[in-house]
């Protein structure tokens, strides 16, 4: 269903450096199951960031929030899927992530709060469904090693 997790973005934001020594920290020796995990909990995060920035009418920062929700769905996400061998699981989470982009683009260019509210939630589904499978990963992982 998923690719490896190598590469999945490579520029780096120049602010923030001990947030980024923290999510260095992460990703490091992290299995691919994990990754994904917090690339689902970043996701989240710059949701968040958005909706707070368009309260506050920061049109900037909600717009640099949106663009890097979209970067991590379509360079983290979406580049993680095994279309040839991962079936209707990774069509299905294509198109979920293909909608997301869609939404999140028109949330942005209408202030539309309750699009990114919708994909909050849609995030929050996604990311208790792959975080209530990491047993099963895991376990699997351990038996093929």
């Amino acid at each position: 269903m998923f690719t490896s997790m190598q590469n999945f973005g490579t520029r780096t934001p120049s602010a923030h450096a001990y947030r980024e020594v923290g999510a260095s920290t992460a990703v490091e020796g992290a299995t691919p199951h994990k990754m994904v995990s917090l690339l689902f909990a970043e996701l989240s995060s710059q949701i968040a960031n958005a909706r707070g920035a368009m309260a506050r009418k920061d049109l900037g920062e909600k717009g640099k929030a949106i663009g890097h929700a979209v970067r991590i769905i379509e360079e983290g996400l979406s580049t993680a899927l095994d279309m040839q061998s991962g079936g209707a699981i990774a069509t299905n989470l294509r198109d979920v992530y293909d909608y997301l982009v869609r939404q999140l683009t028109m949330a942005n260019l209408k202030n539309d709060d309750a699009k990114l509210s919708e994909c909050a939630e849609l995030v929050k589904t996604l990311r208790e469904g792959w975080d209530g499978i990491a047993d099963q990963v895991h376990s699997a992982h351990r038996v093929s090693t």
